[in-house]
Parts: structure tokens; sequence; C-alpha cells
């Protein structure tokens, strides 16, 4: 059964950036709620329709920057229709750089961070007023970033990491934004470790430990994911 209200879309749209950075446990989720989803690849289809779905579009992350439009030109379309989307206050949740690329929509600066953040570790929660990430709280989480992003205008800063202040945030209640990845799925990782081999090895960052602590940490979040999945829906159903 859905958490969602009778009147809400049941087609969740997700708008992948990258091949294996997929909705990974989140899709398993969606599905047991009763709902169904549609992948749009960005730089190849039209991302008009997901970014017009007035139910829920995920926009999932990647290994490029907000700021490389020269070079990925689907780019700015992207972030043309997101500024509108986010004008009409769709719901909408990004994940990495999907966080990223809602917060430069919003106005804020998206920029290279001071070191890259590939790891699990916990989370920081704001003492906010019903903070989505609650159940977060104590579970390490996997990050997987170089870029970093200044807190949006208005904006409710929902989380922080030892090493960045702002890696999370929410826009009223229709808009969340997380730097880190809570899709991960602990079956999955792998595709992870390999497709992003050369980030990994220039970065120093030991391939045999994450998979350890991928395996130790991941189920934890896939259980606390869904707690925080069913919080937002419920708060986004009501639009």
């Amino acid at each position: 059964m859905t958490t969602a209200s009778p009147d809400f879309p049941d087609t969740i749209y997700a708008i992948q950036h990258l091949a294996f950075e997929d909705l990974g446990a989140l899709e398993d989720i969606f599905y047991q709620l009763g709902f169904r989803v549609r992948y749009f690849e960005a730089g190849v289809d039209d991302l008009s329709k997901a970014f017009q779905h007035k139910g829920l579009t995920i926009i999932l992350g990647g290994p490029i920057g907000v700021y490389e439009t020269e070079d990925y030109p689907f780019l700015q379309q992207e972030i043309d229709l997101l500024k509108v989307r986010l004008k009409e206050n769709l719901p909408t949740l990004g994940i990495c750089l999907g966080a990223q690329l809602i917060a430069h929509a919003l106005g804020a600066k998206v920029y290279a961070g001071h070191q890259k953040e590939i790891g699990w570790s916990p989370l920081s929660l704001s003492n906010t007023e019903h903070n989505l990430l609650a159940p977060l709280m104590d579970t390490p989480v996997l990050h997987w970033h170089g870029d970093t992003f200044d807190l949006p205008e208005q904006a409710e800063l929902l989380a922080s990491s030892a090493i960045y202040p702002n890696q999370a945030f929410a826009m009223g209640k229709n808009i969340l934004a997380l730097q880190f990845h809570i899709e991960v799925a602990a079956d999955s990782l792998e595709k992870w470790l390999i497709g992003h081999t050369c980030e990994l090895r220039k970065a120093n960052i030991s391939i045999p430990a994450l998979r350890a602590d991928n395996q130790r940490y991941a189920h934890a979040v896939e259980v606390q994911a869904q707690a925080v999945l069913q919080a937002y829906l419920q708060q986004i159903s009501a639009i």
C-alpha cells in the first residue's frame, strides 16, 4: 500500500546521469509502497516530461559538475527545466549531483570541495523540528563526492558531515536535497567500485575497505532509508 494520497501520481520519475547510479534500494521500497518507476537518461532522453511531472521526480548522481555546461550542454537545459520545477514547488528529491543541481537552481554556489569525501561516516543532524533524516541518527551513510555547495537562501539545513557543513537541506515540504547516497544497496555497490575505479585510485581510496564497509553498514541504511522515504512521501502527498 502506498503512503501517498489517492490523488498523488503513482509513477516515480528518476533522472540518471550514469547507468549504474540508479535508485538502488529505493526502487524496491517504491514498488513495495505501490509506485511504479520510470527512468530518464540525462544527455540522451528529453527530460521535459520528467521535470513537468506533477508527482515525485528524483535527480540522481553522477561524476560531472553542474558548472560543466560547456562540455555537457544538456546540463543547461536540465538546470533551466529544474528552475521552473522548483519555482512551481513540485516534489523533487536530489541525490549527490541531484542535490548540487537543486542548490544551483536555487541560486547557491556549487564548487569543487577542498577534498574528496568518499566512504562511510555518520551525519550530524540539525536540531530542527521534524527532521526527515532523524532515522539516520548514528547511522554511517555513504559519501561519494568532490563538489560541494553553499546553502540556498531560505533553505533549511538538515545535516552536515565532519568534512562538509552542507550535506542535506529542504526547501519547504516538497524539495529535498541529499549530498550523500541514501539509495545505496548492499548487493550492488560492486558496480560502483568498478565504474569509479579511476576516481578511487586517483584519490587513494582503498577499494577493499569500501567494500568491507558496505557490507558492514549498507543493510542498516536500507532499513532507515525506508523510514526517511515514507516520511517524505507522506509529507509531499498533500500537495
